[in-house]
């Protein structure tokens, strides 16, 4: 019999006693976050491309949002967090938490989709 956890608990490196709970990929959550991020994706190799100040600004604005979507679609909780009073939510840690808490799991979420920087863009 196998036995398979859908997600998986990671401690922070930077944060002593903080935790993120993970979501493994699967073939179903593949092809959502694929399906989330292909509009905002397009627009970023498009902008990309652009010379104009205002393009390289709405293109790191669009990154922006995708990190945002990527983190909260596969961080599925947050644990000894508090911000402003409340336990942490993937939202909160997003909206109001520290950048670099931010950041450290915006790259454990990248490294469990196993996504390749092709399929973040498409």
């Amino acid at each position: 019999m196998v036995n398979y956890e859908s997600v998986e608990v990671v401690e922070s490196q930077l944060a002593r006693g903080v935790t993120f709970t993970v979501t493994k990929m699967s073939y179903g959550r593949r092809v959502e976050l694929m399906r989330r991020i292909r509009e905002l994706s397009r627009g970023l190799e498009f902008l990309d491309a652009g010379s104009e100040p205002s393009e390289k600004m709405d293109a790191a604005l669009l990154e922006a949002q995708i990190n945002r979507l990527h983190l909260i679609w596969g961080l599925q909780a947050v644990s000894g967090l508090v911000l402003d009073g409340k336990d942490a939510t993937p939202e909160s840690l997003t909206d109001t938490g520290p950048e670099e808490l931010f950041r450290e799991a915006l790259e454990l979420v990248r490294k469990h989709t196993g996504l390749s920087e092709a399929e973040r863009k498409n």
